[in-house]
């Protein structure tokens, strides 16, 4: 059977909900051409983040593999570009672990790009009129930690990934001024065609201008 890994995190630093699995719940069980959504959250722990990654890897060997991650402060779907071997956080995860400055396969590379069209991706949404770019970090957190785990597991099995970042709903922002939020449909929406374009997307991805200066 033709499969799509989807995946979310579970709630953090606070949050009762996190966007990401909100987004990857509701299109469980979608079609995509031949191949079904399977969603499968994650913990937001270091390192038993990959070991539940690799059991859903394994038990449902995907043709096509997405994350997302909740980045609150962020006004659109950031379609990221690159992971980088490092866990330097900010913040404990959910187990209280803080790791600074580990690298999270010792002696990988120092990172590893989507597989995924990213700016075929970009655009697609900008079609469609959902607020979208290209992200050159992913963070130093758990998502990043993911999305580079992602990636070394599948580097060379001709499998296509990469990770999203989602920004906050607006009842996790209720009573935060100025904090960028936007609807779950329109998330949810988004991420369909997300999903819809890296399944059916062949030859090179499109050249669109999506650099960044800082």
């Amino acid at each position: 059977m033709n499969t799509i890994l989807l995946t979310g995190f579970e709630p953090f630093a606070g949050e009762t909900i996190n966007p990401s699995w909100q987004i990857a719940s509701a299109l469980h069980g979608h079609h995509v051409g031949p191949a079904q959504v399977v969603a499968v959250q994650l913990p937001t722990v270091f390192q038993r983040a990959l070991e539940a990654l690799d059991a859903a890897l394994n038990l449902h060997q995907p043709r096509l593999v997405l994350a997302l991650g909740q980045a609150g402060g962020r006004t659109d779907l950031s379609v990221e570009r690159v992971a980088i071997n490092v866990d330097d956080a900010r913040i404990p995860d959910n187990a209280r672990q803080q790791p600074v400055d580990h690298p999270i396969v010792p002696g990988g590379p120092a990172a590893y790009f989507s597989t995924l069209p990213i700016k075929t991706l970009v655009a697609t949404l900008h079609r469609a009129g959902i607020p979208a770019s290209v992200s050159q970090t992913a963070g130093t957190f758990v998502c990043n930690h993911v999305f580079y785990g992602l990636q070394h597991r599948l580097a060379g099995t001709g499998v296509r990934s990469g990770f999203v970042h989602v920004p906050y709903v607006p009842e996790q922002v209720r009573g935060k001024a100025g904090v960028a939020c936007l609807p779950l449909p329109t998330l949810v929406e988004g991420v369909r065609l997300l999903l819809d374009t890296a399944w059916h997307h062949r030859g090179p991805d499109v050249q669109l201008a999506a650099g960044a200066e800082f």
